[in-house]
């Protein structure tokens, strides 16, 4: 060591005490200059033990913060805990220092196989849970102490925004923040932290043991100002042994995971969230003009959003910002003046621009990453490869992500993420995208947090591999499951995720289910995912034919049923049913090879329409149905109309009947603008409800309305207005909305538009 490393020897007294707060620029500086000048040769940081043979991967090149430790016991990776570690941490920086200077890093916390096992009724005394109001925000104190309303801005003040003012001794600001703490654990003893008592033993325990192995003036400790005066404090190792007799433990893992800046503004692992993150950085690497330097990041934001953001208004912007802190009594502008300053010049007072600085820049979304050789479970190990070969890269940052199935690298992303779903990883979420409503096409909405290692980790109990794990998971989901809907949509899952493997076993449970169960509500809800899965046969090469019979076998089940349980229900219940009627006329016509079963269908839905004990809302539902497939022609419809609304059936029946046939989002109201007798009879009827059975009718026909687009509501009323037309009296053939006989001169105007289209020369000559 050259002569600057003696000099702080002889002024050195014991170990170096250097209390921070967690994710600190200004203490990040400190300790960096303080470490600098006395150059020890051990380097004791607050955080769990375990990971002392991880700390050499953070000289790793592939290490970059924000990152975090991950502890999780081995039996339940469920129960897990965090240590965050961002590149403007004090303990970050502490750790890179030693690592690049070659003294020994050591972790002195309590021991995370302790932390884990915190829910075990023994561990602890209970205070924090009983009297949290007992609890004490240090900082805070310190802040009330000094005048200050807002402890972020004294902490800001007296530590984050030192700089060239700082003093000549580095040390100096760490002793007065002891001096300041240790008036603090005089005052108010744990502060209602008890746990931190035995915490402190531990911490206490390895000091000893470092000053023994290399010497009281060689040793440097990185923690929580709060605790260092517990650590200075003299006790005996029996006395601190003894609060750590007889604690719970548990079997602990122990990883390096990427951690995000969002994340650190969040309470996590050992409660040292921070609410700017992006900002603490900006400040920790940029060392000259920061305000400057902070408006320029901000209006390029700004003009990359489409605002008009100039050179002026960041000059006027820093302007502002200095004379706020001026004004203000603050040494530097900190976030508080910038943000002011961004708001009233480039926002134009506005917080909708403002929003978006904080997220993007103030928080901000970056993703650490950590080395490849980093310990793992074999299950992360396994999506890492996946992710890289399907360069499906996680990112902190929401994005969407298109597929098109047909192509061989994006069918595999899906598997990948219908896989992890079913493993309740939930990286991506499928969402509606442009262009996704056929089977060939998926959008997904993807978002990487760190809490989704833990989610890995949890499912590495069902297998080493993607593949492996959700089959082994949807075989037993499968045998455990109780309802047959909860089969049927594992079975839609096993589908998506291509898990050939796991469909025996599903289908087994489900052709179980499905002969237990004679609910035709619950066949009714069951059948809509078999159909969608039969879709993906040919998309994904998956042979449904198992999957086809048993679909067919509960349809068939649900005709048969279908008439008696509709009857005898009340409202709500009739409503549902409605909806099963729909969700299995939909489902029939995705079934392979059913023209007979929609045939005996077609039967069964003109009985409920003509069945009086049937509610109204499916009659009026059934007859819908069979028009639009064309089984029943506009004669009978209106005919069956007629006596719905006739003036023997009561108001609130014939409303039901109403929302049922034109009701909700089927179409009912281009029905209506162009079929008017339908329109007229409607119209009939509700001029001749009584006033008040038009009180007791209006809510369910303003559901029935109110769906309707706004053009066809104003089309609706203009006819309404108009009063009945010929067309009325006159009974009409063909479809509705479309002339009886063909307008050959009109349809022959569209040839021309068809031909450019088509790139072809003679339309018909193409075959069209």
């Amino acid at each position: 060591m050259g002569s600057g490393s003696r000099a702080g020897r002889a002024r050195a007294e014991g170990p170096l005490l250097l209390g921070v707060r967690h994710h600190g620029p200004g203490s990040a500086r400190a300790v960096r200059a303080a470490l600098d000048d006395r150059r020890p040769a051990a380097v004791l940081i607050e955080g769990p033990p375990e990971a002392d043979g991880l700390v050499e991967l953070a000289a790793d090149q592939a290490m970059r913060p924000p990152v975090a430790l991950l502890a999780h016991a081995v039996d339940d990776p469920g129960r897990s805990a965090f240590w965050p570690f961002a590149a403007f941490s004090p303990e970050w920086v502490a750790i890179r220092w030693a690592l690049a200077h070659g003294a020994a890093v050591r972790f002195i916390d309590l021991p995370a196989a302790h932390t884990l096992a915190a829910t075990d009724p023994t561990w602890g005394d209970g205070d924090e849970e009983l009297h949290p109001e007992l609890r004490i925000d240090p900082v805070a104190e310190l802040a009330d102490a000094a005048g200050y309303d807002d402890p972020e801005r004294w902490w800001e003040d007296v530590i984050e925004l030192r700089g060239a003012t700082a003093s000549a001794d580095p040390t100096a600001p760490f002793a007065a923040l002891a001096e300041a703490m240790g008036s603090l654990r005089e005052t108010h003893g744990h502060g209602g932290h008890a746990r931190d008592l035995v915490r402190e033993a531990h911490m206490r325990l390895r000091l000893r043991a470092a000053r023994k192995e290399f010497g009281d003036d060689d040793v440097a400790v990185v923690c929580g100002a709060w605790h260092v005066p517990a650590l200075a404090r003299k006790t005996t190792a029996t006395a601190d042994r003894a609060l750590l007799k007889g604690l719970p433990k548990v079997k602990t893992g122990m990883t390096w995971v990427p951690w995000t800046h969002r994340r650190l503004a969040r309470r996590s692992g050992y409660g040292a969230g921070i609410d700017a993150p992006g900002w603490y950085e900006h400040l920790f690497a940029v060392l000259d003009r920061p305000v400057e330097r902070w408006m320029t990041k901000v209006a390029g934001l700004l003009r990359a959003e489409d605002r008009l953001v100039s050179p002026a208004h960041v000059i006027e912007s820093v302007r502002l910002a200095e004379t706020l802190a001026a004004m203000r009594g603050r040494p530097l502008a900190g976030l508080g003046e910038t943000t002011d300053a961004v708001r009233a010049v480039m926002c134009d007072g506005s917080d909708v621009p403002l929003d978006l600085v904080r997220d993007r820049l103030v928080v901000g979304d970056i993703l650490g990453e950590v080395p490849a050789d980093a310990p793992a479970v074999p299950l992360q190990r396994d999506l890492d490869r996946l992710q890289r070969g399907l360069r499906l890269k996680p990112e902190a940052v929401e994005r969407e992500v298109g597929l098109d199935l047909r192509k061989e690298n994006d069918a595999a992303r899906s598997r990948l993420l219908h896989r992890l779903r079913l493993l309740s990883v939930g990286w991506g979420e499928p969402v509606a995208g442009r262009g996704s409503t056929g089977t060939f096409r998926e959008s997904w909405r993807l978002r990487w947090e760190p809490e989704l290692h833990v989610r890995v980790a949890e499912a590495g109990v069902w297998g080493t591999t993607v593949a492996s794990a959700a089959t082994a998971r949807a075989e037993s989901r499968a045998l455990e499951a109780t309802s047959l809907a909860d089969v049927t949509s594992l079975a839609e899952q096993c589908l998506l995720a291509g898990l050939g493997e796991a469909l025996p076993v599903v289908m087994t449970a489900l052709a179980d289910r499905a002969a237990l169960d004679t609910d035709v509500g619950h066949l009714a809800q069951a059948l809509p995912a078999l159909a969608r899965s039969l879709r993906y046969g040919d998309v994904r090469a998956t042979d449904t034919a198992a999957l086809a019979e048993v679909a067919a076998g509960l349809a068939e089940r649900i005709r048969v049923g279908l008439p008696p349980a509709c009857t005898g229900l009340d409202a709500d219940a009739a409503v549902d049913m409605r909806g099963h009627l729909d969700a299995v006329h939909t489902a029939l016509a995705l079934l392979p090879d059913n023209a007979g079963l929609t045939d005996r269908w077609a039967r069964a839905l003109r009985g409920l329409a003509g069945r009086d004990s049937v509610p109204g809302v499916i009659r009026g539902r059934a007859a819908r149905l069979l028009l639009d497939e064309g089984r029943l022609d506009e004669d009978e419809a209106a005919r069956l109309m007629g006596l719905a609304l006739s003036p023997a059936t009561p108001p609130a029946d014939a409303a039901a009947w109403i929302e049922g046939f034109v009701g909700g989002a089927s179409g009912g109201g281009m029905l209506l603008v162009h079929d008017e007798r339908l329109l007229a009879l409607v119209d009939a009827w509700l001029t001749g409800v009584t006033g008040e059975a038009f009180i007791d009718v209006l809510p369910l026909l303003r559901r029935t309305f109110s769906a309707y687009e706004t053009g066809v509501r104003r089309t609706l009323g203009e006819l309404v207005a108009r009063g009945p037309s010929a067309a009325t009296a006159r009974p009409q053939a063909g479809t509705p909305g479309f002339a009886v006989h063909l307008d050959e001169e009109r349809a022959d105007a569209v040839l021309p538009v068809l031909r450019m289209l088509l790139g072809v020369d003679d339309l018909v000559g193409a075959g069209t």
